[in-house]
């Protein structure tokens, strides 16, 4: 695996890799590999003769007293996680490499930047929109993989390369889940053990409105029912439960009658986790 961490070494050796017509695929990360990424990593395998793989933990999508400082990391397991996958090039930039001096252009996608997760982290999404857009033009891929846990940021993304003609596919994978079904995330690690166990509310609270859904119930009550399984989690706090169109996101009322995503933002201490499921009427 080839260890890029300026730009222009990821674009020589794209370059390279493309004059003999490789497919390249890309997994853009923060760090801190579980196997959720490595389940991207994979899938990018499966679909591409070259697969770029991006460390980068971008302070631009952080708030003030949010956990950019805390974030963990740990290169060295990273490097080993990703060259047992069999990753043909990493690119590891610093945010020198990345912003330069006097960076001062920003990408935004108002309508879904504003709403859920981005009420509730001011400035997050056009973080995320930004450094996404930039890897993509620094590594050219022909598709990139995100993973389906981070919902609103992968339906932004989506209408983001459309709307600005980018010549690349998005792929999303489901979301990979611990044995009792907590969604995997770098920041699990940081629950405590009380926490740990309460935070599985999240999925059995999607576990209970994928079974009320097939019923076509109301979209209050479907709420309701939701709210009352994350409630059974003393330590919670419930930052965000929306049900949204599962394609555009708006916001859906009265009986459901097509595909809806259920979109969670909970607290346990200090740890935000969010996750989400597709749910659907039988009909």
């Amino acid at each position: 695996m080839k260890i890029c961490r300026t730009k222009a070494d990821v674009r020589e050796t794209v370059r390279e890799w493309k004059r003999d017509d490789a497919h390249v695929g890309v997994v853009t990360t923060m760090g801190y590999l579980h196997e959720g990424h490595l389940g991207l990593v994979r899938l990018a395998r499966e679909k591409a003769d070259r697969v770029v793989a991006t460390i980068f933990v971008n302070p631009t999508q952080f708030g003030p007293g949010e956990d950019l400082d805390t974030y963990p990391r740990d290169e060295e397991h990273d490097l080993e996680l990703l060259e047992a996958e069999g990753v043909d090039a990493l690119f590891l930039p610093s945010v020198e490499e990345m912003y330069g001096a006097a960076g001062d252009t920003h990408v935004e996608v108002p309508g879904l930047s504003g709403v859920l997760q981005g009420a509730l982290r001011p400035g997050h999404f056009r973080g995320v929109s930004t450094v996404v857009t930039k890897l993509f033009h620094i590594v050219t891929p022909d598709f990139a993989v995100f993973g389906e846990k981070d919902y609103q940021q992968l339906t932004l993304i989506r209408q983001m390369v459309r709307d600005l003609d980018m010549p690349l596919e998005i792929i999303g994978h489901p979301t990979v889940r611990e044995a009792d079904g907590l969604a995997m995330s770098s920041r699990n690690v940081r629950l405590t053990a009380e926490h740990r166990q309460e935070a599985v509310a999240l999925s059995r609270s999607l576990a209970r409105a994928e079974e009320l859904a097939r019923s076509s119930p109301q979209i209050a009550d479907l709420e309701v029912a939701v709210r009352a399984e994350l409630a059974s989690a003393p330590s919670s706090e419930i930052k965000s439960a929306d049900i949204r169109d599962a394609e555009t996101l708006e916001e859906l009322s009265g009986t459901l009658d097509r595909p809806a995503v259920i979109l969670l933002a909970v607290l346990f201490g200090d740890v935000l986790l969010i996750d989400q499921r597709v749910v659907a009427p039988a009909s």
